[in-house]
């Protein structure tokens, strides 16, 4: 079977687009393992959305296992594999195919880089608003099949609110072409969404049209400092009312979590002193870079005088603001100092955010094996990100931790995956926050688009 397979593939491929054996050691299934060579039956290079369905005809044949590589960002074991799998590596289909300024557009194939897409359309004064720590590396077809959030989330949307139309393959090889640049279309199922956040399941993606929005004039940071959750919550309903449609991030970051980030090995010092609760890093985007700053700074004034806030510093140049984000987004400072590290991305009511993180904290506290535990967040769309280093990755360790986690999830009405999706590590825990109707719905969906089961095989059920 293996010999067949392998022979048919490379008779559509041509053998300089497979890797087999040896060759594999240079290859990996995740950016933090890449000492840990791929472990596969082969990795193909497509170059076309004909391609890739060539591929999937004949892995459906021979009921052959695929399993998609993006930019290899993921953080819950959905580009896992085994010697059984074979590898569709999407890089080199990374064309930008259209750029339609006026229409506000851009065309992708699926393994172009998102901050490639950010350069092109930001040097015409256009903005494509997803952004993530990741965005260097992350390709499009996983941030579509994941349905990444991100930083600006709370203005913009997930993943899901920047798509207008998207190019599958099926597990047959068929090919669902939707590439409409329309924003209104009510005729029938919107399928696309079946795809967005699908983890590669239910097909594979190859192209897709993406909403672009009018890049802001103005963008302005400060980092504020609260010790009392229902501030951090009294804040953005402030700055929110007082600046209507313009606020654009607030993340949270709890004092351990901001001493790890502005202290050694990190590079980076702290726009505030250390000792207070709670670190917020919020943005605006407006029109009026000098209006928007004086905006920012007297409303923070008045949230001083009204004994909101603490303290507050405001970046005063793109560059301070960048070292800002960069606080935020450099979490490899945060894994650095987490050995066996053990990666949550959860989310709940945002009024139930302090108590929660406050629980979780004093649970870890009390098990010996946990050496380091870091959580911060986009508190203004409820998504909480926990990182807990431990002295081994034993499973009744990691089910210990996994359940203190996500145990008082399934009361608060959560969910234990904002925008990471399940994959392998939390499959089992998906009835936390789904019903059996609901997850029985999702088992007959992929039967029946999938009845071999040959896509990202056992990944989210």
């Amino acid at each position: 079977m293996q010999k067949n397979v392998l022979k048919a593939l490379e008779e559509k491929l041509g053998d300089q687009n497979i890797l087999t054996g040896e060759k594999l050691n240079d290859r990996y299934s995740h950016i933090w393992e890449m000492d840990k060579p791929l472990n596969a039956k082969a990795v193909l290079f497509p170059k076309s959305t004909i391609e890739i369905s060539q591929i999937l005809k004949i892995c459906s044949a021979f009921q052959q296992s695929v399993v998609v590589h993006g930019g290899l960002t993921n953080l819950v074991g959905s580009t896992e594999c085994s010697s059984d799998d074979i590898v569709i590596a999407m890089e080199k289909m990374n064309s930008i195919e259209e750029f339609d300024e006026l229409g506000r557009t851009i065309i992708v194939q699926a393994g172009v880089i998102l901050e490639h897409i950010h350069q092109l359309v930001e040097e015409k004064d256009l903005l494509f608003p997803m952004t993530f720590g990741a965005k260097g590396s992350a390709q499009i077809g996983g941030v579509i099949s994941t349905n990444a959030g991100g930083l600006r989330v709370f203005r913009y949307g997930m993943t899901r609110n920047l798509i207008l139309g998207l190019e599958v393959v099926l597990a047959d090889g068929t090919v669902i072409s939707s590439m409409k640049k329309v924003i209104k279309d009510n005729s029938g199922y919107d399928l696309k969404h079946l795809f967005i956040g699908s983890e590669g399941t239910l097909g594979v993606i190859t192209r897709a049209v993406l909403k672009l929005q009018q890049k802001p004039k103005s963008r302005n940071s400060a980092f504020v400092s609260l010790n009392d959750y229902k501030k951090v919550l009294e804040l953005l309903r402030f700055v929110d009312s007082a600046l209507p449609g313009v606020v654009s991030g607030y993340e949270i970051l709890w004092e351990r979590n901001f001493i790890a980030m502005t202290s050694q090995p990190s590079m980076l010092s702290p726009p505030l002193p250390y000792g207070y609760s709670y670190y917020i890093l919020l943005e605006t985007l407006g029109g009026n870079q000098n209006k928007d700053y004086i905006d920012l700074e007297n409303i923070l004034a008045e949230a001083f005088e009204k004994e909101i806030i603490l303290d507050a510093a405001i970046a005063q140049s793109s560059k301070n603001q960048e070292l800002f984000w960069q606080i935020r987004e450099d979490v490899d400072v945060l894994v650095s100092q987490c050995k066996n590290v053990q990666n949550f991305d959860v989310s709940l009511p945002v009024s139930e955010i302090g108590n929660y993180v406050d629980l979780v904290f004093e649970k870890l506290d009390n098990i010996p094996e946990v050496e380091n535990y870091f959580a911060h967040g986009h508190v203004a769309d409820g998504n909480i990100h926990f990182l807990v280093g431990k002295m081994h990755n034993d499973a009744s360790l990691t089910k210990i931790i996994n359940n203190i986690v996500y145990e008082p999830i399934k009361k608060l009405g959560g969910s234990i995956s904002a925008e990471h999706g399940i994959g392998l590590h939390k499959k089992e825990y998906v009835s936390f926050c789904r019903t059996e109707e609901e997850i029985d719905l999702m088992k007959r969906l992929k039967h029946s688009m999938d009845p071999k089961n040959i896509l990202n095989r056992n990944k989210i059920l």
